[in-house]
């Protein structure tokens, strides 16, 4: 259990400091802004209790905000996400149950199950953050763009760092 922790603190470091060092300064245009940090809320073990996940999720999301200057909008996004991920979880759920010790990765649920769960979280994180970003509905499907060509992204870079953990055993 203590191993498990210090691997998620690891995780925690690494995509925070992917994050904010390498994509925070990635500019191809205004519709692709890849937060990958997501990731560390996602692969938390499934046995996690939603006050913990909603705990994490907002540390991490306001050391987002602190990096980002953006004034509580990740950790709002992260909130929510982890408040919609037991309901997400259950939706995805194979038959019966949850093994105890699943872990949401490619390598324990299989990549259409994760595509589905990382696909579905990514989407509800950003259109709360990038509509919180605009705070109007002037610009709807401006705003619906970026959300999706950002989510398409994100779910992209969470599928291809899974792989490298996979090999890697992370």
């Amino acid at each position: 259990m203590i191993n498990e922790w210090a691997k998620n603190i690891a995780r925690f470091f690494v995509f925070l400091f992917i994050q904010v060092l390498i994509l925070k300064h990635i500019d191809v245009s205004r519709f692709i802004n890849p937060f990958l940090y997501v990731i560390f809320i996602l692969m938390l073990p499934i046995r996690t209790s939603k006050a913990w996940v909603m705990i994490i999720a907002f540390a991490t999301g306001l050391t987002i905000d602190m990096f980002y200057n953006t004034m509580g909008y990740n950790a709002a996004a992260c909130v929510f996400m982890a408040y919609c991920r037991p309901a997400v979880l259950k939706f995805y759920a194979p038959k019966g149950e949850y093994d105890t010790s699943a872990k949401p990765t490619i390598q324990s649920m299989g990549l259409p199950w994760m595509l589905s769960y990382a696909g579905t979280m990514v989407f509800l994180h950003h259109l709360v953050l990038f509509y919180l970003e605009v705070f109007s509905f002037h610009s709807f499907f401006t705003t619906l763009g970026i959300v999706i060509v950002s989510g398409i992204t994100t779910v992209g870079l969470i599928m291809l760092s899974q792989l490298i953990m996979q090999r890697r055993r992370i």
